[in-house]
């Protein structure tokens, strides 16, 4: 089977764009798999740049990159640009080339001719979350250019959305259950496949972090009797760290830390950290290629997201033995069995009840052990190469629907 990927950029550094490059991997070791990538960069999979010195047929193992250059300025400019030249890039190939794929396939929103999109995040029940937070008159005159920049961005992804999921012919799946709602509720389709997200085991696993604890803790200067709360992703609101906070704050009694992973300004949080005197308390970190380290430092993950189609470091910290806190906002709170191998909030700002959670934990080491060691169980159940087999079958699926060329060729090992 000949798949052409689009996405705008391919690395295991962000969530959407890892379970991509991991598919990928497994895709091309199947026999007669062949992937071409229409992205603007590709980071952290072996892939052959295209050009008149590629060799047909393409390279065991490795995929072949077709580069659409990136347009420097706004990131709303530069979608539309790539929204356009991926499509454009792909009909010259048909065209000119007489390349013929039996699927295109896209995480989210990235071209009008995708057979089969995995939805990562639905910007509808997105922006309605959001959208208290970008009135113009509720904000300085100083910030009105940028938030009119994402205003614009989201009412374009929105139009995207309604034009593209409606259609029958677009076969869709999503990575929760709860995603599959707000696909359903907003967009009248009842055909979705739910294909969960899933974890590194050979990287992320309950002996490797206790291996690592002691020198990860010396590495930020934190103290064995210190109680560790970690926090990790890019977008700190959405992912509750106001809520988080004032769960700290309410028991300052105990000896806490917070550890705060990811991209993202602590400027914002400054002032609230001050006024709830946990100056000291909370540490900012910049994201490393070794986040191991930091699910070492940790004593419970503590994430009480906001919205979440299915947040990959909850699931990752379960791998790791570590007892979870989330929220049912995340999606990824359906593979959780409340008290046995974690804790979801029926209410993501409830700082009361998250508070109370944290406080049980810290007083019960016994409690802490058995729920880690639960989690880690049931984190075994989601391996990339599951995840790998099942968008595979859904791909196959697609392609069938959609009338391409016979599939003899793909079929899976």
């Amino acid at each position: 089977m000949r798949i052409a990927v689009v996405s705008p950029f391919l690395d295991r550094r962000h969530g959407t764009e890892r379970c991509i490059v991991e598919q990928i991997e497994n895709f091309l070791r199947r026999p007669g798999c062949e992937i071409h990538i229409y992205s603007q960069s590709v980071r952290d999979i072996d892939v052959v740049r295209f050009g008149r010195s590629v060799a047909s047929p393409p390279v065991p193992g490795k995929a072949i990159w077709h580069r659409i250059p990136a347009l420097p300025g706004p990131h709303l400019l530069n979608f539309f640009w790539w929204y356009f030249a991926n499509q454009a890039l792909r009909w010259f190939h048909r065209k000119f080339r007489a390349f013929r794929y039996d699927l295109v396939f896209s995480p989210g929103i990235n071209c009008a001719d995708a057979d089969a999109i995995v939805v990562h995040v639905v910007f509808h029940e997105f922006f309605r979350q959001v959208h208290g937070d970008l009135r113009l008159r509720d904000a300085p005159f100083s910030s009105w250019l940028v938030l009119l920049h994402r205003i614009l961005y989201y009412r374009l992804i929105m139009a995207l959305e309604n034009r593209i999921y409606r259609k029958s012919r677009v076969s869709l799946a999503t990575v929760s259950q709860r995603t599959a709602g707000e696909i359903s509720r907003h967009f009248a389709r009842a055909d979705v496949s739910v294909i969960p997200n899933a974890v590194d085991l050979a990287r992320f696993n309950l002996p490797e972090r206790l291996q690592r604890r002691s020198q990860a803790r010396k590495t930020l200067e934190l103290s064995e009797n210190e109680f560790v709360l970690l926090l990790v992703g890019n977008d700190w609101k959405s992912k509750g760290l106001v809520p988080l906070l004032h769960a700290v704050a309410a028991i300052q009694h105990l000896p806490l830390r917070l550890l705060v992973v990811g991209r993202d300004s602590s400027t914002p949080f400054l002032e609230l950290i001050r006024r709830l005197q946990l100056a000291g308390r909370v540490l900012f970190h910049e994201p490393s290629s070794d986040i191991m380290q930091f699910y070492a430092d940790a004593d419970v993950y503590a994430g009480p997201s906001l919205h979440d189609s299915f947040a990959l470091p909850p699931l990752e910290a379960m791998a790791c033995g570590l007892p979870v806190i989330t929220s049912v906002s995340n999606g990824g709170s359906q593979i959780i069995t409340e008290g046995f191998d974690g804790f979801v909030l029926s209410d993501a700002q409830d700082s009361v009840a998250l508070s109370r959670l944290i406080s049980r934990l810290y007083e019960q080491p016994e409690l802490r052990r058995s729920v880690g060691e639960n989690a880690a169980r049931t984190a075994q159940s989601f391996s990339w190469e599951r995840n790998a087999s099942e968008t595979w079958e859904f791909l196959r699926k697609a392609a069938r629907s959609s009338s391409a060329t016979p599939l003899e060729a793909a079929t899976p090992r």
